[in-house]
């Protein structure tokens, strides 16, 4: 299991928000690149890359800072973040980014996923993210009915091979994380799982590990980093 900071942009700048609400967000530096490039020193293998206001606003808008990003550092980037559309999946695949992840269309039209998976294989990766057990999309503000599980099972069966859980409760308020819904999903499909949400300190990531489950591959964390709770050079 792999340790991922995050990135997240809104304005241009990195930020993190609490619980996904747009009105309440801090920020912790105006050059994400640089930011990319501390991950990186940190020993990050891997970098977890949202554009906010894409998501909020249903189309990418961070697309040049994100090809800065890609081009400063020599590892993968995953980004998620307003991509609903094949050309938008197509354009930041296209700028450097490994892995695409959506997130709204997969709860709000489940079945074009076939044909994603078919055109860019393991490159697409589903968000599941999840308040109460309920998918939620289109920023995190509107509920899809579907339970965080149920459509879990539908990517599985489609071949996506990799979901994000986010557990929106816990994101951003470095409280612990969700372990039993992270348990419940990686229990339920057989792709791979990261956990998302509310990783605080390495009591987190030991509790995350010790349900041995073999498909959770990694961990986002966010706001415990850069509140200094916890070293990513710690956790891993």
């Amino acid at each position: 299991m792999i340790i991922i900071p995050a990135i997240d942009l809104k304005n241009g700048k990195c930020v993190r928000l609490k619980q996904g609400r747009a009105d309440d967000s801090k920020v912790y530096s105006d050059k994400p690149t640089d930011m990319a490039r501390h991950w990186v020193e940190e020993g990050a293998q891997y970098l977890h890359v949202v554009d906010l206001d894409g998501a909020f606003q249903g189309e990418p808008v961070h697309t040049a800072v994100v090809r800065k990003i890609v081009e400063a550092i020599d590892i993968p980037v995953e980004l998620g973040g307003g991509l609903r559309t094949d050309d938008d999946i197509r354009c930041v695949l296209d700028c450097g980014v490994e892995r695409a992840i959506i997130g709204t269309r997969a709860a709000e039209n489940p079945d074009s996923f076939a044909a994603l998976v078919a055109e860019f294989g393991e490159r697409i990766v589903v968000g599941i993210d999840a308040k109460d057990g309920i998918v939620q999309g289109r920023g995190w503000v509107d509920a899809s009915g579907l339970t965080a599980v149920e459509l879990g099972k539908k990517m599985d069966a489609l071949g996506v091979r990799t979901i994000i859980y986010t557990d929106i409760a816990t994101d951003g308020m470095m409280m612990g994380t969700n372990v039993e819904g992270t348990a419940e999903m990686c229990r339920a499909v057989s792709c791979d799982v990261i956990a998302s949400g509310g990783v605080t300190d390495i009591k987190d990531v030991q509790a995350l590990r010790a349900l041995d489950c073999n498909n959770l591959v990694g961990a986002i964390v966010g706001k415990a980093l850069y509140e200094e709770r916890v070293s990513l050079k710690d956790l891993m």
